[in-house]
């Protein structure tokens, strides 16, 4: 059994830094500012939550030491990353970057010309 969990903390850390480097060519290739950012909330948050879990994983059956605060990482970043990469995408947004040129829709093209108004 324990074995078995070794394994797939080992898998859990593999699957973790493969999304980490393609959070990284995501950044690296994608070509607006919202694109990139999507691909930096998404496949870093959960690349850094795998590796995370297995390390707590690995931790807890091999050596028996319980770490809350590992735990307590995965929360947090779960709780926080997508907010903030919400809030860096609508802070671009508002500050008048533009879309990419072959962007098919623009939801908040509306909404954004009424607040400016209400100013």
């Amino acid at each position: 059994m324990i074995e078995i969990v070794k394994i797939i903390a080992g898998a859990l850390i593999l699957f973790g830094a493969f999304l980490s480097v393609v959070a990284t060519f995501g950044v690296i290739r994608l070509p607006d500012v919202y694109t990139r950012n999507h691909a930096a909330s998404k496949s870093a948050t959960l690349g850094v939550m795998s590796i995370l879990l297995g390390t707590f994983l690995y931790f807890w059956i091999e050596h028996g030491h319980f770490n809350s605060r590992v735990i307590l990482a995965i929360v947090f970043i779960f709780a926080t990353s997508p907010v903030a990469g919400h809030l860096i995408s609508r802070a671009a947004y508002n500050s008048g970057v533009p879309l990419w040129e072959k962007s098919v829709q623009d939801d908040l093209k509306g909404k954004n010309q009424i607040r400016q108004a209400e100013k």
